[in-house]
């Protein structure tokens, strides 16, 4: 229980800090990870039910979209951060499904073009051809 603290570095944009500590009793050194307590955001679904808001989720759709793309796992991870910062600073404490996905979107607009389409392909629900070749040309108006 007794243990000091060898180095701190920030993590997240300031958002975590690293700890790299030392047992005081046995020499044994390992790593903690303090992170901001975030307020809970519930998530308003299209069918007017609520469900608590998961940051995996948001990643596993990332990931889904990125597969075989040539898009590191680490940045993915700064990604879904980044959206999750994004959508905790609207402030209530509550956000509507689709501003979920349009900001996912968003994201993968400015990551991978191939991803974004990929995402809207299916979060856009396309019906056709037509519908897909529409969003692909308006990456490039």
């Amino acid at each position: 229980m007794d243990d000091r603290v060898i180095d701190s570095r920030p993590l997240k944009d300031g958002a975590a800090i690293r700890r790299r500590r030392e047992c005081l009793a046995c020499g044994h050194r390992f790593t903690t990870y303090e992170e901001i307590e975030r307020e809970d955001l519930r998530v308003r679904k299209r069918d007017g039910r609520y469900e608590m808001f998961e940051r995996k989720k948001i990643l596993n759709g990332l990931l889904k979209a990125c597969e075989k793309r040539p898009v590191s796992r680490e940045t993915l991870e700064a990604t879904a951060d980044r959206v999750t910062d994004e959508l905790e600073k609207r402030g209530n404490g509550e956000i509507a499904a689709p501003e979920i996905g349009e900001a996912i979107m968003r994201a993968l607009r400015q990551l991978d073009e191939v991803a974004y389409v990929r995402f809207a392909s299916v979060y856009r629900k396309f019906k056709d051809i037509n519908e897909f070749v529409e969003e692909v040309q308006s990456l490039h108006p």
